[in-house]
């Protein structure tokens, strides 16, 4: 459904028959909070902005600076925002522009005030002499000439009961700026009272739509404002006294304790920065328009175990940490991961976790890692399993074409099998696989083949190959993943499965994997003998 233009949407909030309310804003980030707050319009504070870019509300930023932060403003939002224009940045001339360069960047309305440029703001004391009535009417007439869009407002803001000037003096403004053509009256106070308020906006009498800013006189209730017949209210200044507030306690807090520890909790999550920003909206854009775009593949390595067979090789480490040539077999294994263009590997730990200290690496621990399964140390990665992914033992090596084979095959899950006997090893209980085609020697041979079975009970002359620890899932495929592994938690299996369990259960609900074949060229590290084969194989 396509919205109504801004300018539509704040007309009919400036002129609905109940009180509205606009919130501060003074960037993109501050306006999209704004707007996901619930609020059906934006006020873009002169104040806020100049302090936003660490300058004085004196007209020290340049209304083409400010038109600036209006543009990336306007971007960030769906809801109408009413700027802050604050004498109109000079003469008519000058005005006319604004008022142009502010319909071009899909700006609903604008607020200008009746004193001399460079303006003071309101609370300060000091020089608050008021426009000549005539000059600014002028200036209103200029700015009606010069919009593009018929539903463009301008709000005329009068500061005669700030100056001194008394009610008289802003009634007659107001009448004049109404007449000027107007669309709304800010009858603008700096008293803790909203006394002087109230009074003109009775004897004002809703002859144009009456906008106010209570900063001072905020112990007023609302019900106040509506039963005057106020169109709309503007929180003026709060998000950015808010955030001015909360950075001070987090810098200084940071500063003292030198650590960022004390925060963290008190803080939004840098996922709040992302998804306030838009992240997912370009995710789906680039999946959308940049199909050649390069793949985002994570890993999850399974390595809770501590290889009893290795004896006294293992008693303070696991085995995936055990040295060959020089660096730790899981040092090893991830670089094969990352090289192939692998980025966010999870390991999952168990044995002696705090062995594994690889920097470029995620850490879960299984802590029920001696009473449970494969299954279960891969479940407690299962978060991770949000997109396409390879999922690894942790005791294994292979060359690099191997994972590369698997990364290009089709298939939402995909198997890595070994055809042939892998280096000469005898293995007691290796996973085979029973397969709906056997292995082709005929390197055109590209039919697609499923797993049907796979088990380490399976007879090996009933076997077309050994599964050799490694598989990728697409996106699909780890969705698959996440629901069986919730069904197996749910039906008691999930602690003590084994992978070939999960993949057997994903066959006999109709999402059989697919097999890529491979001819040697890896091994895995269960005893003394593999770790000498490791050593060699390198």
């Amino acid at each position: 459904m396509t919205l109504p233009r801004k300018t539509t949407r704040f007309r009919e909030l400036l002129t609905a028959p109940t009180l509205g309310f606009l919130m501060e804003a003074h960037n993109g980030l501050s306006a999209r909070v704004v707007e996901d707050a619930g609020f059906a319009g934006l006020w873009a504070s002169g104040l806020s902005i100049s302090a936003a870019l660490g300058v004085r509300d004196r007209n020290e930023a340049s209304w083409t600076q400010v038109l600036e932060v209006l543009e990336f403003m306007s971007d960030a939002t769906t809801i109408p925002m009413l700027v802050d224009g604050d004498t109109g940045y000079g003469d008519f001339n000058t005005f006319r522009r604004l008022v142009k360069k502010l319909g071009q960047r899909q700006v609903a309305a604008v607020c200008i005030e009746d004193k001399l440029f460079p303006k003071t703001n309101s609370f300060l004391d000091g020089n608050q002499t008021l426009a000549d009535i005539d000059e600014f009417c002028g200036k209103i007439k200029a700015g009606k000439d010069s919009q593009t869009d018929p539903d463009f407002s301008i709000i005329a803001r009068i500061e005669a009961l700030i100056a001194g000037h008394g009610m008289e003096e802003a009634l007659k403004r107001a009448e004049a700026y109404h007449a000027a053509g107007a669309d709304g009256i800010l009858i603008h106070s700096k008293k803790s009272s909203a006394e002087e308020i109230l009074h003109f906006a009775a004897a004002w009498g809703n002859r144009a739509p009456l906008v106010i800013v209570p900063t001072m006189y905020y112990l007023t209730p609302t019900d106040c404002y509506r039963q005057a017949g106020i169109a709309l209210c503007i929180w003026a200044n709060h998000n950015l006294r808010a955030a001015l507030a909360a950075m001070r306690e987090v810098s200084g807090r940071i500063f003292r304790e030198q650590n960022l520890a004390g925060v963290e909790d008190y803080i939004a999550s840098v996922s709040d920065v992302f998804d306030i920003a838009g992240e997912a909206e370009l995710s789906a854009a680039e999946k959308r328009y940049r199909p050649g775009q390069r793949r985002t593949v994570r890993a999850v390595v399974l390595a809770a175990s501590r290889g009893s067979q290795l004896a006294a090789l293992t008693v303070d480490r696991p085995k995936c940490m055990l040295d060959v040539r020089g660096e730790p077999l899981l040092k090893r294994l991830v670089r094969s991961l990352t090289g192939a263009g692998i980025r966010g590997v999870t390991v999952v730990t168990g044995y002696r976790p705090e062995a594994v200290t690889l920097p470029d690496i995620d850490k879960i621990t299984n802590t029920a890692h001696a009473t449970t399964g494969e299954v279960a140390s891969l479940a407690c990665a299962g978060h991770t399993l949000d997109g396409e992914c390879v999922v690894s033992y942790g005791d294994i090596l292979f060359r690099d074409y191997i994972l590369s084979a698997l990364l290009n095959a089709a298939g939402d899950i995909v198997l890595a099998v070994d055809s042939g006997t892998p280096e000469g090893e005898i293995k007691r209980s290796p996973d085979l696989v029973r397969c709906t085609l056997p292995p082709s020697r005929d390197y055109l041979d590209d039919r697609p083949v499923e797993l049907q079975f796979i088990s380490s009970t399976l007879a090996r002359d009933h076997a077309c190959g050994e599964w050799i620890g490694l598989a990728r899932l697409s996106e699909k495929g780890a969705a698959l993943v996440r629901t069986e592994l919730a069904a197996m938690e749910a039906d008691g299996t999930l602690a003590t499965a084994s992978l070939p369990e999960l993949f057997n259960r994903l066959v006999a609900k109709g999402h059989p994997p697919r097999i890529v074949y491979i001819t040697g060229h890896w091994l895995d590290v269960n005893d003394a003998f593999g770790l000498a084969r490791a050593r060699n194989f390198l």
